[in-house]
């Protein structure tokens, strides 16, 4: 007798016999009833077939490679909420471990035995965090004080991640931004304090600028600051985005003074799905001591069977991530932080000479301090080509290589360049092949006989730019 079940799917059905097999993947409607585990497996493994291998994405900043037992572990706690005190005690109490680590790793001057930070599902709440603390700051002190407190603003380049625009403008704080240059490739201090009033929550330094992988220069900012502030009375902290570098320059400069030993640096952010070395998505932000961090930024609930503390924008969250990091500091240690965080700055310290030598190109700047930079085609050689970085993007695309092209930021807008991101898991054999495929491409470019699109575009974006430049004048 036929199983009427059979070709509908079933155990014994073959996934690419079934009718399931012929149906569209549902984009509007949920489907009328249910399909075997394994015919709902590859129909959602198909849809991401043909997108880049993680490991070949130098795009994204996020960790592509965890090794088995860490992977194991996270996977085992797939199901675990975080948030959920109550029912996991043992996941916060190794949270705080992680804060209690990373804090130090900062040289925190806190004495208490767990230090004042949160987690975060990644930097960009991280970093709104420490800018919503700084705020809430400000605008007690301006309310103790009987001044206004309705204009706030921060400072930083121009060169910021995006969190930091939605930071500003959901809760309508006017963010300041100091220009980059060609010549100026990172936050000037000294423009930095011109920008500042007494409605200055704080200043915002980078460490692993997202756009080219330089950081900020925390130091003279602080002695910027302390000198302006004992000017003014007033009392502007400064907030660091150490996204990415929060976790490189502990092990690889520890004597570089950017962090909690300097005097206004009163929070620090950072990832822990990039350089932390974990899967996403989680992030940190530690404070200098816990009266920085304002009360009312602590809601307690009492209706998961206890009484919960929690800090963060997100209130249930993964546990997963924190076992991740945990894992990683107990596997690695500061030895293997550094040894790997080493091993991945020197392949791109390699790419970056190898590519400042290609021609047509120059790198963004001469230095590489964090594993990522960014590279353009030299200005003199633009004018008569035919291509453009967007051009070499699909090229590399068609290899299996995600590597961003883009324009910079305001001011340097006409600006067109390319960034890797080079991550744990990204070998030098593997740099080699990269850079293979980007002299092939550069090879196939060149015997253009006309211009590319993109680049007819660029050629009436650079004239309008010009008009605009020679009607004012200047």
């Amino acid at each position: 007798m036929k199983d009427p079940n059979f070709r509908n799917g079933d155990a014994k059905t073959d996934t690419f016999g079934s009718n399931a097999s012929l149906q569209p993947a549902p984009d509007q409607f949920i489907p009328e009833g249910p399909t075997t585990p394994e015919t709902a497996y590859q129909m959602v493994k198909d849809e991401t077939y043909a997108q880049t291998q993680p490991r070949l994405n130098m795009a994204t900043f996020v960790t592509t490679y965890m090794d088995e037992y860490a992977t194991r572990l996270m996977n085992e706690a797939i199901s675990i909420n975080y948030i959920d005190e109550t029912e996991y005690p043992r996941i916060a109490v190794m949270n705080a471990k992680c804060i209690n680590i990373v804090a130090n790793l900062w040289h925190t001057p806190e004495q208490e035995k767990w230090k004042t930070g949160a987690l975060a599902i990644g930097s960009s709440e991280a970093c709104m965090l420490g800018g919503i603390a700084a705020w809430i700051r400000w605008r007690e002190k301006r309310k103790a004080q009987g001044k206004p407190y309705d204009k706030p603003n921060f400072v930083i380049s121009t060169a910021y991640q995006i969190c930091w625009q939605k930071f500003a403008e959901l809760w309508q704080i006017e963010m300041r931004t100091v220009p980059i240059s060609l010549d100026k490739t990172s936050l000037d201090p000294e423009e930095a304090i011109k920008l500042c009033d007494e409605n200055t929550i704080c200043v915002v330094p980078i460490m692993g600028v997202t756009w080219t992988g330089l950081n900020d220069d925390v130091e003279a900012l602080d002695a910027a600051l302390d000198k302006f502030n004992a000017e003014t009375g007033y009392d502007i902290p400064i907030h660091i985005d150490a996204a990415s570098g929060g976790f490189i320059l502990p092990f690889l400069e520890p004597d570089k003074k950017w962090d909690f030993r300097l005097k206004w640096v009163l929070s620090i952010s950072t990832s822990g799905h990039k350089y932390g070395l974990v899967y996403p998505g989680l992030g940190w932000i530690v404070w200098k001591d816990k009266k920085y961090l304002p009360d009312v930024m602590s809601f307690s609930v009492n209706y998961l069977g206890a009484e919960i503390r929690q800090v963060g924008l997100n209130f249930s969250r993964p546990a997963a991530q924190i076992l991740g990091q945990y894992y990683q500091f107990i596997r690695l240690g500061f030895q293997g932080y550094k040894e790997v965080q080493f091993n991945t700055l020197a392949v791109a310290q390699y790419l970056h000479d190898q590519i400042g030598k290609t021609e047509p190109f120059v790198t963004f700047d001469k230095t590489c301090p964090n594993p990522l930079f960014a590279w353009l085609i030299k200005p003199e050689v633009q004018k008569d080509c035919k291509w453009t970085l967007f051009d070499l993007q699909d090229k590399l695309a068609q290899k299996g290589w995600m590597v961003p092209a883009y324009t910079m930021p305001d001011n340097i807008k006409e600006i067109v360049v390319m960034r890797i991101v080079v991550k744990h898991g990204f070998s030098r054999d593997m740099a080699d092949q990269l850079l293979s495929d980007i002299n092939f491409a550069i090879a196939e470019l060149n015997k253009l006989e006309y211009p590319t699109p993109t680049r007819i575009a660029m050629e009436k974006d650079i004239e309008i730019e010009s008009s605009k430049f020679n009607h004012t004048g200047r």
